[in-house]
């Protein structure tokens, strides 16, 4: 067979293998989570959207629900935060006074959510559509433990999230009194048993002086199948295989008479 057709054609199999399979991986990596980044509407301030209390937020946290939970969602741009029990402050490096270097921002210079880890603990939660049951999500946030202002003492964070029926904790941290963790970037694996399934995050701490656990860039994505990737890769392997065997033939030479 023409080497150089063979070369060609096999050229023309991969960049259809790789069209499809970057479709595929594309596809897969489709933020399922709406609002993963805790963006919100209405206004500039930091507030309570835990319905905690006869409190009712005058902003909305789009996509995410915390009926009766002590959590709140801050913003960069604003340090003090409204909500039940009037103005609430993390210690931070924009607080007076802290001695930590939390600039009261996500990761990523955005927003995130401040749960409350002893009191008022209640799930903040949003409901994920158009799942594929029996496929494996990853599941992907960044987290810390800080504390609320006026109040010192060394405290406990942590983080039980679910799936549907599927629970994964993070570890417990110590935060220093008056302190912040600093961010930690955390990743689960689930496996969907249906097309709609709670996704949720409850925090959990002591003592009550209080702790605060904090939650930024919420990602959910369809993990590729294990297929994806020898899509991606046999044609390369064959390509090379052609190659070697090439290389190795023997040279036959004309002789001149």
């Amino acid at each position: 067979m023409d080497f150089g057709r063979t070369m060609r054609l096999g050229l023309a199999l991969l960049f259809t293998c790789l069209a499809a399979s970057w479709a595929q991986i594309a596809h897969a990596q489709a933020n399922l989570v709406t609002n993963g980044s805790f963006a919100v509407t209405g206004g500039a301030t930091s507030f309570q959207f835990g319905t905690y209390g006869p409190y009712t937020p005058t902003e909305t946290l789009t996509g995410w629900a915390s009926p009766n939970g002590y959590n709140y969602v801050f913003l960069p741009t604003s340090t003090a935060a409204t909500g039940y029990y009037g103005s609430l402050t993390l210690y931070s490096s924009t607080t007076t006074g802290s001695p930590n270097t939390f600039n009261n921002a996500s990761p990523t210079g955005g927003n995130f959510v401040a749960a409350d880890s002893d009191y008022g603990t209640q799930p903040i939660t949003q409901t994920i559509n158009n799942l594929t049951v029996g496929h494996t999500y990853q599941l992907s946030f960044a987290w810390a433990g800080a504390q609320q202002t006026g109040f010192t003492g060394v405290t406990t964070d942590a983080f039980a999230v679910s799936l549907g029926s599927q629970t994964f904790n993070t570890s417990t941290i110590n935060v220093p009194s008056e302190g912040f963790s600093g961010w930690m970037n955390q990743t689960f694996n689930y496996t969907a048993t249906s097309t709609s399934e709670v996704l949720s995050f409850l925090a959990s701490g002591a003592p009550a002086v209080p702790p605060f656990a904090l939650l930024a860039s919420v990602q959910l994505v369809d993990a590729p199948e294990p297929g994806t990737l020898m899509i991606l890769v046999s044609p390369i392997l064959a390509l090379a295989g052609i190659a070697r065997r090439r290389s190795r033939a023997p040279v036959v030479k004309e002789q001149v008479a």
